[in-house]
């Protein structure tokens, strides 16, 4: 006999038994089914296996990042293609003509946030004032130098364009810009060949010589120097955005070889306050999270350098509960870090303890086999400089040493002893290599590079001579002023008895040309 408890146990037990039996006939269904399903699936996917990693395959997903890939590409080099735009012009050189249609999507999504070129085309568009320019470009192409480059055509420039990156080009924008007429001669993995054939293909063409060189890194300017110097005498002036090309500037003029004049747009003050700081500010962490999917609090970080860029980053990564240090040469920059709150040292003091280096100098060799070596296992090591200097990767090409690609622009390096360091991007700029920038700032930095490029274009001869020079402040100003709509922002304007008593003009600049 059973107690009134085990019968009422046993008869929930009978109850439950087809209930039970439907969920694993339910589930067997569905596993069938899913099956069926994955054996409908081909076995390769173009020259891609199946069988990768997940955190690999996830690169290839649609992303301004990633740049998207149509599954039906091969490893062809795009200088072994024909390729023609639906117009039958093929004065272009990039990875897949046939995905403008999402470049385009992606330049549409840009223009909503760079509202000052937009008001800019609307503005100087039927003036024309770069109406006989002949622009040859050299910067990251992605979709907000599309929106600058439409932008110079439409105020009647023509535009030749390479990549200052071999990894920062959306390969989707470049066939927008080739659909559109442009002649581009990018692609997202160039080799260093690629590249120098690029930029030589930008500048060498029959029929066509710039007049007017805008830069990012100086590697334009250089290449012309060294292969086309006799094309100086026809150019009006260079617009360079980085301090790596502007320090080279610089160098040139010293030694009187700085043939025409030159606009260092990195030290203009909407470049340096907004798109070093606060563009960093952001990027740092968006670059970081695709790439290594780290947590960042409680994390040891050293930053190489407190410029504006590694104020960005610092701030961003303080304010996700990481421990920063900073290294710095500047004793004004040091303070500011220190006051920041930020502990300063010396790399070789915290190289064995921290989880992440990023260096953002500016200047090469700051990190070194000899740092390298010491680092702890797992370190994540990465640059925010526009050049691949900063970190010595080529010590790491060496046999005793093993690479290892984990997913796309992140190697793990690996010591005989079995210790890993996860390299990104090969030591090249992070954030326009491995992920996106804020459009907005963009905004602000392409309209100072268009309008710089209109005052050297259109200068009275003699205005300029052959030396480096600072967008005037007025100008600066400008630009800030055309984007505060956006923001719904109304500035304070100053009475005639407020002004006198400053000296200033009522409508600017309200800073002297010595401000930065």
């Amino acid at each position: 006999m059973f107690s009134a408890s085990e019968a009422s146990q046993m008869h929930l037990e009978l109850v439950l038994i087809p209930v039970r039996l439907l969920l694993v006939c339910s589930l067997q269904i569905q596993f069938a089914d899913q099956k069926q399903e994955f054996n409908k699936r081909p076995s390769k996917i173009g020259r891609r296996s199946l069988s990768r990693s997940i955190s690999q395959s996830s690169t290839d997903s649609y992303s301004s990042a990633a740049s998207y890939t149509d599954s039906s590409d091969d490893e062809t080099s795009p200088r072994d293609k024909q390729q023609k735009n639906s117009k039958g012009n093929g004065d272009f050189c990039i990875k897949n003509i046939k995905q403008a249609d999402f470049g385009r999507r992606e330049i549409e999504i840009a223009e909503q946030e760079m509202p000052a070129l937009m008001a800019l085309r609307k503005r100087a568009q039927g003036e024309k004032p770069l109406a006989g320019a002949k622009v040859v470009g050299c910067t990251h192409i992605t979709a907000q130098t599309a929106v600058l480059m439409e932008t110079l055509s439409a105020l009647g420039a023509q535009c030749r364009w390479a990549a200052c990156n071999i990894y920062s080009t959306q390969n989707e924008v470049a066939a927008a810009l080739a659909e559109g007429g442009f002649s581009v001669f990018a692609w997202k993995g160039e080799s260093e060949d690629d590249f120098w054939w690029c930029i030589d293909r930008c500048v060498n063409v029959e029929g066509w010589q710039p007049n007017m060189i805008l830069d990012d890194g100086g590697d334009l300017t250089h290449w012309i120097y060294k292969k086309y110097p006799n094309m100086f005498k026809k150019i009006k002036g260079i617009v360079e955005e980085s301090v790596t090309g502007v320090h080279r500037l610089y160098q040139l003029s010293k030694a009187g070889k700085l043939c025409v004049p030159a606009m260092n747009v990195n030290d203009s003050v909407t470049k340096q306050k907004f798109d070093n700081l606060y563009c960093c500010r952001e990027s740092i962490l968006d670059g970081l999270k695709r790439t290594t999917d780290v947590m960042f609090g409680g994390k040891q970080v050293v930053v190489c350098g407190y410029g504006e860029v590694g104020k960005g980053c610092c701030a961003a990564l303080k304010a996700m509960g990481s421990i920063v240090y900073v290294t710095e040469i500047d004793p004004i920059c040091a303070l500011q870090a220190c006051m920041d709150g930020f502990r300063l040292v010396k790399l070789n003091e915290v190289i064995r303890q921290v989880d992440i280096v990023i260096t953002c100098t500016g200047n090469k060799n700051v990190v070194m086999r000899e740092h390298l070596d010491r680092m702890k296992n797992g370190c994540i090591v990465c640059n925010m400089g526009h050049s691949n200097t900063e970190i010595d990767v080529a010590s790491l090409r060496t046999p005793e040493l093993t690479w290892e690609r984990v997913r796309s622009q992140v190697d793990h390096v690996i010591w005989p002893d079995g210790k890993r360091i996860v390299l990104l991007a090969e030591g090249r700029l992070l954030n326009l290599s491995c992920s996106t920038v804020p459009t907005f700032v963009l905004s602000i930095t392409a309209t100072t590079q268009a309008l710089a490029l209109i005052e050297l274009y259109n200068a009275p001869e003699g205005r300029y001579k052959q030396d480096v020079y600072l967008l005037p402040k007025k100008m600066d100003e400008y630009v800030a002023s055309l984007h505060l709509p956006t923001f719904d922002a109304h500035l304070t304007e100053l009475s005639d008895e407020q002004a006198k008593y400053l000296g200033l003009n009522k409508n600017g600049p309200f800073k002297p040309n010595y401000y930065r």
